[in-house]
C-alpha cells in the first residue's frame, strides 16, 4: 500500500490510489482558491502535487486553466502515421501527468469534504468498493468516477438490441455501434443452429446479449476483469437474459468446453496499456488476438465458426500489417470463410482537427468469419 504525506497545520497521511497508474507524488503542497493557475502549472510541471482544500468548482476551473496551458494536442509535425500516433500518445501521457497533480482527499466513507462538493459516495463505492479509510486520488480520476456513475445510470442505447447497456467504471462502453451491428447481422454458422456460443472478453456483455437475442441456445461469456464480469452480469439481468447468458469467472481467455460459435472483439491497438483503464484499447503484443486464434481450432464444434471483430486502424497506423494478421490466422490452422465490413460513424472520424483524421476517416471495422482448415 502506498501512502501519501503532506503538512496541514500538522503532518498528515492517507492512502494513495490511482486507477491510471500515476506514481506516488514525491512532494505535496496544500492548495486552495488563492492558488494562481500560473503557479499551479509551474509546480505541476516540476512534479509537485497540489492537494486541493478549497472550493470544488474552483478546483475544476483550475483544471481547465491547466488544460489550456498544456494544450489539447501535441505540436503538429510531419511523420508517418505511426510516428504521429506515438507522438500523440506521449503527449496525452504528459497531459495526464500534469493534470493529475491536482489531488483531493476522500475521507472515511468516500466523503469529499470540500465547499460546494457533490455527494460522491455512491459513485466511489461503485468504482472502488467499500471505503477502507481516507484516500487521496487525482481530481481528474474523481471526475471520471462521477461521469461513469452518470453513464451507468442512464446507459448507452444499442440499436442492435433496441435497449440500453449500462457500462460500469473501468469497463469499455459500447459507444461505437458499428462493431455491434456486425455481430447482429453476420450469418450464423451451422444454418443458424447454434447451441453454444462463447463471447471472449465480454466487457459490458453487449455481444453476448446480441447473440442471445438472435436465438443462440446458450452463451458463455468470459472476461479476465472482475469489473467487466460484474458489469456483464448486471446488463444480462437488466435485459432478462440470465437464463441464456452465463458469465463465468476464470483467469483463462477460453471457458471450458467447445462451442458452435466463438466471438472475440480484442483491443484493436497492439500496444502496451499504461493502466488497467487502457485494456479496452491496447493489447500488448497482440496477446489476446493471438490467444483467440491459437486456441480456436481446439474449441470449435464441427461446422462451427470463430468471429474476429477487428478494426484495421492498427494496419493504417503501421503497427500491424494485413500480412501478419493472415499469417497468424493460417498458422493457427484456420481459414477465412467470409468477411463483413463497416465504416466508422463515430465523431472522431469526422474531426478534421485530429492529427490522425485521414487514418480514422478511412478506418474499416471487419468481422472475420473463421473456420478450421
Amino acid at each position: 500500500m502506498s501512502t501519501i504525506h503532506w503538512t496541514e497545520t500538522q503532518p498528515r497521511s492517507a492512502r494513495w490510489h490511482s486507477e491510471s497508474g500515476l506514481p506516488l507524488p514525491r512532494r505535496v503542497v496544500v492548495a486552495d482558491d488563492r492558488m494562481r493557475a500560473a503557479v499551479a502549472y509551474r509546480l505541476a510541471c516540476e512534479g509537485t502535487a497540489l492537494l486541493w482544500r478549497g472550493d470544488f468548482h474552483q478546483a475544476r476551473q483550475l483544471l481547465r486553466a491547466l488544460d489550456r496551458r498544456v494544450g489539447r494536442t501535441a505540436p503538429s509535425g510531419v511523420g508517418t502515421p505511426a510516428e504521429v500516433f506515438h507522438l500523440q500518445r506521449r503527449f496525452r501521457a504528459h497531459r495526464a501527468r500534469v493534470l493529475g497533480k491536482v489531488l483531493v482527499l476522500l475521507e472515511q466513507d468516500h466523503v469529499l469534504a470540500l465547499r460546494r462538493a457533490p455527494d460522491v459516495r455512491r459513485a466511489c463505492d461503485e468504482a472502488y468498493g467499500p471505503s477502507e479509510g481516507p484516500v487521496v486520488v487525482a481530481l481528474t480520476e474523481l471526475l471520471g468516477v462521477i461521469s461513469a456513475r452518470q453513464w451507468r445510470e442512464k446507459g448507452v442505447h444499442v440499436p442492435a438490441l433496441g435497449a440500453r447497456v449500462h457500462p460500469h467504471y473501468g469497463v469499455f462502453a459500447p459507444t461505437r455501434s458499428e462493431y455491434v451491428d456486425l455481430v447482429a447481422r453476420a450469418p450464423l454458422p451451422r444454418g443458424g443452429d447454434v447451441r453454444v456460443a462463447f463471447d471472449l472478453g465480454t466487457g459490458t456483455g453487449v455481444l453476448a446479449a446480441v447473440l442471445a437475442r438472435r436465438g443462440v441456445g446458450r452463451v458463455v461469456a468470459s472476461d479476465v476483469s472482475a469489473r467487466a464480469r460484474a458489469c456483464a452480469r448486471d446488463n444480462v439481468g437488466r435485459l432478462g437474459l440470465s437464463g441464456v447468458v452465463r458469465v463465468v469467472t476464470g483467469p483463462e481467455l477460453y471457458p471450458p468446453g467447445r462451442a458452435d460459435l466463438v466471438v472475440c472483439n480484442p483491443p484493436w491497438i497492439p500496444g502496451r496499456p499504461a493502466s488497467d483503464l487502457d485494456l479496452g484499447v491496447y493489447d500488448a503484443g497482440g496477446g489476446m488476438l493471438h490467444g483467440f486464434l491459437s486456441g480456436l481450432a481446439g474449441r470449435l464444434e464441427p461446422g462451427g465458426e470463430g468471429w474476429l471483430v477487428l478494426s484495421d486502424l492498427a494496419e493504417r497506423l503501421g503497427l500491424r500489417s494485413r500480412e501478419q494478421l493472415m499469417t497468424a490466422v493460417e498458422g493457427a490452422g484456420l481459414r477465412v470463410v467470409g468477411r463483413l465490413d463497416a465504416r466508422p460513424r463515430h465523431a472522431r472520424a469526422r474531426d478534421a482537427d485530429d492529427p490522425l483524421h485521414a487514418v480514422r476517416a478511412a478506418e474499416v471495422t471487419s468481422l472475420w468469419r473463421l473456420a478450421v482448415g
